[in-house]
């Protein structure tokens, strides 16, 4: 069973959306709301696409130097560039990755999309290695499916 219950943040983003929250408090709150379920679910950034780059626009856990990701470089970048999600269960084993933070063992990128086109991606990063399973991946892409129908 997975840890992350994505029924619950579907709900609470519908919620913000039914009161006309703006793109910034749902993709704080879906940030948020991922974090909320503890281990693995260290830090949790989600980055938009604007053109050629990924623009971080909201995140809850550890800040991060990296508000900006240009398609193609690191683990997020090659999402886009790919358009594939990515899990990776051991940070140190990927040539281009860029460290949010030293403590970061694992990291999965679920792209948000609106039929093929790519709007963005959520980031979590886990101080587990190997932590995001099947059902982890999944739930967060109900997460990811919701934002590209409210955003």
């Amino acid at each position: 069973m997975a840890v992350l219950d994505a029924d619950r943040i579907v709900a609470a983003l519908r919620g913000a959306f039914a009161r006309n929250a703006g793109r910034e408090e749902l993709l704080r709150t879906a940030a948020e709301k991922i974090r909320s379920a503890g281990a693995p679910y260290t830090s949790v950034y989600l980055y938009m696409l604007h053109g050629d780059e990924l623009v971080l626009e909201a995140h809850a856990g550890r800040e991060t130097d990296h508000t900006r990701i240009p398609v193609g470089k690191g683990v997020c970048g090659t999402a886009v560039a790919t358009g594939l999600d990515q899990n990776v269960p051991d940070v140190t084993a990927i040539e281009n990755y860029l460290a949010c933070n030293t403590w970061t063992r694992s990291e999965l990128v679920v792209l948000i999309r609106r039929g093929s086109v790519i709007l963005g991606q959520i980031d979590v990063d886990s101080d587990m290695p190997d932590p995001f399973t099947a059902d982890e991946e999944a739930e967060v892409r109900r997460v990811a499916d919701a934002l590209a129908v409210l955003l």
